[in-house]
């Protein structure tokens, strides 16, 4: 059974979430500033942010997710060798979860608090970013913890020096600890030099009550922890935005096809990456046209699907 917090017993779980591991990530409510959000962000590598989403809107995704999550085979084949040693075999994947949720795409997607996270730290190496990844990882007693990793290296083929190419945030849509595999970060690594590894001693747990999200960089080591309990399932969201001139990890147009993308607002149409990349302004070009045409706007004006 999920367990969300709500009302009043929401002070007392994040009470109850303050590790006594040395390392931890700075924490903010919702209401935070974000320009301070971002400073964290730049020092820290990562921050949890508290209370970004309500009972009602955890128990619409979960259920929206429900099918899908029960549907799914732990054990399921990934595009490689590799990705199934990191996945393990006790992780069930719903990928493409803006396709399937219209409550996560509306209230998670456009979360104002992500997006002026990543106003701040993407756009100003794009005309537009957009949705890299949307998808729930549900990681099962005997997950093993993942190896640390950066995110950004999907891309390991951008020349470094390079600014941020990605912003990304792991959403508790349970109550998390760090027994049923809180996400491992690495506070700071955002800064150190390419394949520092970490210490035991410098990974912090990402602890949080459900509603709740560890937004982190795309330069910061980390990785899916351990779940040693018997029985407790550790369902979060893995949300991630990039450059808008960056190719996606997830095909988000197959994934939210226009036939499901035309029933969602604007601006989720415009971050799955309907929405031309125009760099017009900055003496560039277009990118993701459709004989001339915006796809957002055809899909507004129902042509397109």
């Amino acid at each position: 059974m999920l367990h969300i917090v709500t009302g009043a017993r929401e002070d007392a779980m994040m009470g109850a979430m303050t590790t006594t591991d040395t390392v931890q990530l700075p924490r903010r409510g919702p209401n935070v500033d974000p320009d301070e959000l971002v400073a964290l962000l730049q020092e820290h590598g990562g921050v949890i942010v508290e209370g970004l989403l309500d009972a009602r809107a955890l128990g619409r995704i979960n259920a929206e997710a429900d099918p899908y999550v029960e549907a799914a085979d732990p054990a399921a084949k990934q595009i490689n060798p590799l990705l199934d040693a990191f996945f393990g075999k006790r992780t069930r994947h719903v990928a493409s979860l803006t396709g399937k949720s219209p409550t996560f795409a509306t209230e998670v997607l456009c979360h104002p608090v992500m997006l002026s996270v990543c106003d701040r730290i993407l756009r100003p190496s794009c005309a537009r970013y957009h949705l890299n990844i949307a998808s729930i990882i549900d990681r099962g007693p005997g997950a093993d913890a993942q190896m640390l990793h950066h995110d950004e290296d999907v891309w390991i083929h951008v020349p470094r020096p390079h600014p941020e190419l990605q912003v990304a945030s792991i959403w508790a849509l349970v109550d998390i600890t760090k027994e049923m595999g809180a996400t491992q970060v690495v506070p700071g690594s955002n800064r150190w030099p390419v394949r520092r590894p970490a210490r035991d001693d410098e990974i912090a747990y990402a602890e949080m009550p459900a509603g709740s999200a560890v937004i982190y960089l795309g330069s910061t080591l980390h990785g899916g922890g351990a779940n040693t309990t018997a029985a407790s399932w550790r369902r979060a969201v893995h949300l991630s935005y990039c450059l808008g001139w960056l190719r996606t990890e997830e095909n988000n147009y197959l994934g939210t096809p226009p036939a499901v993308a035309r029933h969602l607002p604007r601006l989720a149409q415009e971050l799955v990456g309907y929405a031309v990349h125009d760099a017009i302004e900055d003496y560039g070009g277009y990118l993701g046209i459709l004989d001339g045409r915006d796809p957002v706007d055809l899909l507004q004006e129902g042509s397109l699907g």
